[in-house]
């Protein structure tokens, strides 16, 4: 049995430093939980001349993965780069060589997770991801552990930081959408190309992992119905608020007999939800389980010393796993064939906003289209709008199909009497 076990780290980043400062100042308290050292002894970064604040003297930089990948004395790969093609190449290459794998890179594992979990259990190696969603909370691990005996129904969340720093900002202190998000990029709470965050893509990735394991489907990123948060204004949240309704990104997976539907959109939460008391860049998943009931996730959704955390977490799962001899044998291929739900399965309620020409009849005209489907309303607004002969309808519907309201959408571009659809959100819960 090994005494040492040696680490290539892949990326010198935010979360790449904090790995380092983890096994610095935690080493003793991880070599008494594993058995061994663990000592990082090759890094990986783009930049060579760039000055490092690396205190070990033994740990070597270099530009070249293949020095890692390569390199018959490291026995964990842990990945915090990020990127897609480029990682997957030096990921097959580190596995076929027999390296286990940490890594935090939720992109390649939506993507690619298959493939890089089947050869992983060809080679024998560990391959773990803890990282990937929600940062510092241990949601992978409570749903492939903590809650592996119950059958889970249900999950729902705030997945996203930066989206949610966004709403919180707008929320608490009226500021529009774009001038939250320079101000987050100027924080770095947001990428300079904010699309993946604000499009929703980064939750959508997220959300099928942890449907992947929730559900034991091999669900993809394509499964996932994503809506971001641009169109969101300052006045729809107003709205809500006067509804009794928080607006949140929310990521949606929901199992029954009929099929999974997986939805990121912005949601109206009632304001008495846990997760609308979720705020700035903190992530919160609930897991619905048939034994276990509800149960709710909470913590910081990035950073560097709670991702880092997360990484090294799995990293001494890695080494527990090489010490028992188990390597290789913590994946399970998902149990079902993917069964995603059709539209007219999709239940969920909805709020609109939209402006109306002021017109006898008007409301009425509107009330028949939707009636014709069967769709009836828990709550509307009517107010003043700008122009004189105008008004501004606030709308939130019972529970409706997905296929008998977009009929119903599509419907409302015949009456003369709607002059704009402002917004369409989905609606959980109710007041």
């Amino acid at each position: 049995m090994k005494d040492t076990i040696t680490v290539g780290l892949l990326g010198l980043g935010t979360v790449g430093s904090g790995v380092i400062e983890i096994l610095e100042d935690h080493k003793e308290s991880i070599q008494h939980k594993t058995g061994c050292d663990v000592t990082i002894k090759t890094v990986l970064v783009s930049n060579l001349t760039k000055p490092r604040d690396i205190d070990n003297t033994s740990t070597k930089l270099t530009d070249r993965y293949e020095d890692i990948t390569q390199d018959p004395d490291i026995d964990v790969v842990v990945e915090v780069m990020g990127g897609i093609d480029h990682t997957l190449t030096i990921l097959r290459e580190a596995i076929e060589n027999g390296k286990h794998i940490v890594t935090a890179n939720k992109d390649l594992v939506a993507q690619h997770g298959a493939e890089l979990f089947e050869a992983s259990s060809r080679n024998q190696c560990d391959l773990f991801y803890e990282a990937s969603v929600a940062g510092g909370i241990p949601i992978i691990r409570s749903i492939l552990d903590g809650l592996s005996s119950d059958k889970i129904r249900k999950m729902m969340g705030i997945v996203n930081g930066t989206t949610n720093y966004i709403l919180t900002k707008m929320t608490k202190e009226g500021v529009d959408f774009d001038s939250v998000l320079k101000e987050a990029q100027e924080l770095g709470f947001a990428e300079a190309d904010p699309t993946a965050d604000v499009d929703g893509l980064d939750a959508a990735r997220k959300m099928t992992i942890l449907s992947i394991l929730g559900f034991s489907m091999p669900f993809n990123l394509e499964d996932v119905e994503v809506k971001g948060i641009r169109g969101i204004s300052l006045a729809d949240i107003q709205y809500a608020r006067q509804l009794g309704y928080s607006v949140k990104l929310i990521g949606v997976a929901e199992h029954d007999e009929t099929g999974v539907a997986v939805n990121v959109e912005p949601t109206l939460l009632p304001v008495e939800h846990p997760l609308s008391s979720v705020n700035d860049e903190y992530n919160a998943v609930y897991v619905y389980g048939d034994a276990v009931g509800e149960t709710m996730f909470y913590g910081p959704g990035a950073g560097k010393l709670p991702t880092a955390t997360a990484v090294v977490s799995d990293l001494i799962a890695v080494v527990k796993s090489l010490r028992l001899g188990t390597s290789g044998s913590a994946y399970v291929q998902p149990q079902f064939p993917k069964q995603v739900k059709e539209k007219k399965d999709q239940l969920t309620k909805k709020y609109m906003r939209l402006h109306v020409h002021d017109q006898p009849g008007m409301l009425m005209e509107l009330t028949k289209i939707f009636a014709e489907y069967g769709i009836s309303f828990d709550q509307i607004i009517q107010r003043e709008a700008d122009k004189d002969d105008e008004r501004e309808l606030m709308m939130v519907t019972h529970q409706v199909s997905e296929e008998d309201f977009k009929r119903a959408y599509n419907d409302l571009e015949s009456l003369s009497s709607i002059r704009s659809v402002d917004s369409v959100f989905r609606v959980e819960g109710s007041n």
